[in-house]
């Protein structure tokens, strides 16, 4: 007979809608416990942390008696209630014992808006603006920041701080609008639907994260209508623009804070009757102030502030709104954990009401259903406020699969964020391997770890020996595969897909190689992007695990049309499974099967992925 728990939160038997719901819903629980055990009464305690803590506790009927074990039920009803609800049962006997389970996690979140879907279901491409292409070398002369421009493409960025100490990312390479213009058949040729761009605002840093106008674009990239142009001719290969919204911080040389007078109007940091001296928190007006993280040149924003919010989502030509009109279809959110939940709710309805079909990503490293941050409970994926968010966990599951943490703990761990999340936020995830914040992943799988203990000289010299970058390679491209058959946007930091090494920033933030890619990654990556693209059971379909042991992991992705079998070895020897699901044709990979009455075993190379369409 086969084992039956008294209760198991992802079973329809036991709780019905699966994971989390609108608010509204009637949820059934259900506990199965052995008859043998004697229990006689059973009841739900559930506690609604949004309202203040309450407590509903309830009675769980007896309905009857199934294969040797009683049956309680109950219905919860979530009401107009918007949150997380802990709930625990209790299951007690005639002579007093009582067994306690849980507590468990149910997210109710508001269900009367409509999320875009074509965020989640196209591959994203992240270009860091100044690294990917350059159409000329720019002249630094007259622009904001002591700027410096490289001659040579390849030379590597600066790292080293100066005489005072200080590493201030101004040394740029002039990648610009044109360049990316000039690319834009390359990048459909992998298959790319959106491009995300690392912030494109004026900034005196070549990272631009320190924004100087919010009113134009740096003057190295081009023009605003530069900008416009580019997203015409994105639109017209069916591609989208998402910008990344840096409100948490300006730069200290910046317009609105001023610190080196280089603007002409009077900066927050020079009067203390500036119209910008209120978006800002001073301690000591004017050189102590709140930064982002302790860094000077990022002064901290007053998100409270009425002028400031109108000038980044209430007015008509706020930030978010005139930038949509000029041509983006989103915005990723830079440390959304760092904004108030009603900043960012304000950033997304002013979206919604601009363009429609507008999408709002948040950046969260964690589970985004139970994020803490400054005290509270933050509610960035229960309905009007972040559609998906930069999917952190699911890239840390990845890395340790593929580095012997086993097909179980990456099964476990992307299904609690399955059950956690709303399903439009689990479809809308931002997938990545790597990005601006964290090594290439082609270094981080052929080195095996980010070398911290090394120095930064050492790891900026380091580069993949033959070997490393043989084993790297192999893993990489299983690794991608895994991302593109994973609900989700597959997001590509730009160079992977060439080849590209590097550990921490600035190392990570190379040029991109052009005339020096490596084939094998680029022909894989192509490969990766086309079947994203043409197979709608990657694109929107359902996930269920069916192999999830040791090196090994493989999942089902189906809706009504197709069925295919997504299989992964992350071992350094041949694994092989059994699957009674349907007879496998391979569509991209090295694996093959074998039929025998009907079941198929199926044998991966090590250190291989492969997917199967299901006939």
């Amino acid at each position: 007979m086969p084992y039956i728990p008294t209760y198991n939160s992802r079973d329809p038997q036991y709780k019905t809608p699966y994971g989390a719901v609108s608010s509204g819903t009637q949820v059934q629980f259900s506990l199965r416990p052995p008859r043998a055990e004697s229990f006689s009464h059973a009841s739900i305690t559930a506690r609604f942390e949004s309202w203040s803590d309450q407590i509903v506790i309830m009675k769980m009927p007896w309905q009857g008696y199934e294969l040797g074990h009683d049956l309680f039920s109950v219905s919860l009803d979530t009401g107009d209630y918007v949150g997380l609800v802990w709930y625990s049962f209790r299951l007690e006997k005639m002579d007093g014992s009582r067994q306690e389970l849980g507590p468990y996690q149910l997210t109710v979140y508001d269900g009367t808006q409509r999320v875009p879907s074509w965020f989640g279901e196209g591959v994203t491409y992240q270009i860091f603006p100044d690294r990917f292409c350059r159409s000329r070398v720019p002249d630094p002369e007259g622009l904001v920041g002591e700027r410096t421009v490289h001659q040579n493409w390849e030379d590597q960025p600066e790292f080293r701080p100066n005489d005072q100490g200080e590493v201030r990312n101004r040394d740029f390479f002039g990648g610009d609008f044109q360049g990316i213009w000039e690319k834009l058949d390359y990048l459909k040729s992998l298959g790319v639907e959106t491009l995300y761009f690392n912030p494109i605002f004026e900034a005196a840093e070549n990272h631009r994260y320190g924004t100087a106008d919010y009113s134009r674009t740096d003057p190295m990239l081009g023009t605003n209508e530069d900008f416009s142009r580019l997203c015409i001719e994105a639109h017209r290969r069916g591609m989208r623009i998402m910008l990344d919204g840096v409100f948490n911080h300006t730069g200290f040389v910046s317009r609105y804070f001023n610190g080196d007078g280089f603007y002409p109007e009077q900066g927050a940091s020079q009067s203390w009757d500036s119209p910008y001296r209120p978006w800002f928190n001073f301690i000591q007006w004017p050189h102590k102030y709140e930064s982002w993280w302790g860094i000077y040149s990022l002064p901290a924003v007053n998100e409270s502030n009425p002028s400031y919010r109108e000038f980044i989502f209430g007015g008509k030509d706020s930030v978010v709104r005139r930038w949509l009109r000029a041509g983006a279809d989103g915005w990723r959110l830079d440390v959304a954990d760092e904004l108030p939940d009603d900043f960012v709710c304000g950033i997304h309805t002013a979206a919604r009401e601009e363009k429609a079909n507008a999408v709002i990503i948040g950046e969260v490293w964690e589970d985004g259903s139970t994020k803490i941050a400054y005290g509270a409970r933050r509610k960035h994926i229960l309905g009007g406020h972040c559609d998906g968010l930069m999917n952190y966990p699911l890239r840390s599951a990845i890395l340790s699969f593929f580095q012997g943490g086993g097909g179980e703990a990456f099964a476990e761990a992307m299904e609690t964020i399955r059950e956690n999340y709303p399903s439009f936020a689990f479809y809308s995830a931002m997938n990545s391997l790597d990005t601006h914040d964290t090594p290439r992943i082609l270094t981080l799988l052929g080195a095996g770890g980010e070398y911290r203990d090394q120095s930064k000289e050492w790891r900026a010299q380091f580069k993949l020996s033959p070997k490393q970058r043989t084993k790297g390679k192999r893993l990489m491209k299983a690794a991608a595969m895994l991302l593109f058959c994973f609900p989700g946007s597959p997001t590509v930091y730009y160079g992977d897909e060439a080849g590209m090494e590097g550990f921490e920033d600035p190392f990570n933030r190379q040029t991109y190689p052009w005339g020096h890619e490596d084939q094998e990654l680029l022909d894989w990556y192509r490969g990766l992007g086309q079947l994203r693209k043409s197979r709608s059971a990657l694109r929107r379909g359902s996930i269920r695990y069916v192999c999830s042991r040791g090196p090994l992991l493989a999942f089902l992705r189906e809706t009504k049309e197709e069925r295919l079998l997504c299989a992964f070895n992350a071992g350094e020897t041949e694994g092989a499974f059994l699957t009674e699901e349907g007879r496998p044709v391979p569509l991209l990979g090295d694996a093959w099967s074998v039929e025998n009455e009907g079941l198929f075993t199926i044998t991966l190379p090590p250190r291989s992925g492969t997917v199967f369409l299901l006939k």
